[in-house]
């Protein structure tokens, strides 16, 4: 299992990017992005669930962001907009088979990208 993760850049407060996940392999149950910002644990974003396509947000992203998932390309997308200085991070995509109590977790994801980085200024 691969998955290469893109779309990181430098944007201005305000702004939006696209982060894109390209995954090769085996089909998870979950889908996720987490984000690692300097000095502080690696963070849950959001996630999709394959199957039903329900979706999971952090507080701090929820109504800014959005997560998909283009089954057929086997790619996950994170749709970022309304971007904040604090959303200032390495971006990583991330595939497991949590349960559902645990989604948010990092502990469930068994393959991870590489991380892009994000950098949002004021």
């Amino acid at each position: 299992v691969q998955l290469q993760a893109s779309g990181g850049g430098s944007v201005q407060d305000g702004d939006s990017l696209r982060l894109t996940c390209a995954a090769s392999g085996r089909t998870f149950r979950s889908y996720g992005w987490f984000r690692q910002a300097p000095g502080k644990e690696r963070e849950f974003v959001a996630a999709i669930f394959y199957g039903n396509n329900r979706r999971y947000y952090s507080d701090s992203v929820k109504g800014r962001f959005a997560i998909s998932r283009d089954n057929a390309k086997n790619t996950l997308y994170l749709e970022m907009n309304s971007l904040k200085p604090e959303d200032t991070a390495v971006y990583f995509c991330a595939a497991g088979d949590p349960i559902l109590s645990s989604v948010r977790a990092s502990g469930g994801y068994k393959a991870w990208g590489q991380g892009t980085l994000v950098t949002v200024s004021s």
